[in-house]
């Protein structure tokens, strides 16, 4: 076989050009810190890398949900909070209205007291989250879920929608929380034995009257009514708990999920800095070696053996 110089020469250019895309991509993954910086790379790597990186994704997505969940329950449990206090001291009212030792003027002040409360109740009732949405509105977060038309107390204008957030794999928490559950109706028993609903704001409406007008049968019926919704706004807290360690239960499995995923990615994606850095050097004198038999090689001549 018959080899030429121009053979010998595109041979060994060949490999230098070889050696050099490989310190350039071996460069170039110490650079980023990478092994695989194109699919075409490592095809079956990449796309566990990808997989991986979706994974992580989702994790992410629950938890900016767990974070905003969070931030509306803790609005909620505020309001509550401030509804039951609310509530207790216009229990303790009514009791201090009944007694027969007051005279009118006295219950009007306490009315006057209580009126304010009932006040703020509507308020809480009426509470927004940092988005300015109503937390107990249902899905209608845009009006105020409790509004009065006239002289009438407040009634509900939201609706009975709650909607699933996923905080974590085959896991929802509930939101738009619906106010007709939180600040529920009372069951009350006419003189006819039927028994009719009455609205939350009704009730406190009719037992602050009860107080002004010094009705004692109003005033033991509002007490008694008054225990009632305050065993409804209980129950709201002890629902808006039980979600609250939901919550925190997956915030804590996301996060331990989220470090196993990124350990795992981080085994087959991060670059082995000191097996890189031996891979370039053998690379480095694999170039300076062809290099040098280039040199040597371009020199070769017939001419040198002919005396």
């Amino acid at each position: 076989m018959k080899i030429s110089n121009a053979y010998m020469f595109n041979r060994v250019v060949d490999q230098m050009t070889t050696v050099q895309e490989k310190i350039s991509k071996s460069q170039a993954q110490m650079a980023a810190g990478k092994q695989v910086l194109m699919p075409s790379d490592a095809p079956d790597q990449a796309a566990s890398i990808e997989r991986y990186r979706s994974l992580l994704q989702r994790q992410e997505s629950y938890q900016k949900n767990i974070t905003a969940l969070t931030s509306r329950l803790n609005t909620e449990e505020t309001a509550l909070s401030t509804v039951s206090n609310m509530l207790v001291r216009m229990k303790e009212l009514s009791v201090q209205a009944a007694n027969n030792t007051l005279g009118a003027t006295d219950r009007i002040a306490l009315a006057t007291e209580m009126k304010g409360l009932r006040d703020q109740i509507l308020s809480m009732a009426n509470s927004q989250d940092s988005s300015g949405n109503y937390i107990f509105g249902g899905s209608r977060v845009t009006n105020a879920p409790f509004v009065s038309v006239g002289d009438n107390s407040p009634t509900y204008r939201g609706d009975q929608s709650r909607m699933p957030v996923p905080v974590g794999d085959q896991r929802s928490v509930m939101i738009n929380r619906p106010g007709a559950e939180v600040f529920g109706r009372v069951v009350r028993t006419g003189n006819d034995q039927q028994q009719t609903g009455v609205g939350f704001f009704q009730v406190l409406d009719q037992a602050i009257e009860a107080v002004k007008a010094s009705n004692q049968s109003g005033m033991q019926r509002g007490m008694g009514e008054l225990d009632a919704l305050l065993n409804t706004i209980s129950l709201a807290q002890a629902q808006v708990g039980t979600d609250q360690n939901v919550l925190q239960a997956q915030e804590d499995i996301v996060r331990d999920t989220t470090l196993t995923l990124k350990n795992a990615l981080s085994g087959i994606e991060d670059l082995d800095y000191a097996s890189a850095i031996a891979q370039l050097n053998q690379q480095t004198l694999a170039l300076q070696a062809a290099q040098s038999s280039f040199g040597k090689i371009s020199q070769l001549s017939l001419f040198n053996y002919i005396n």
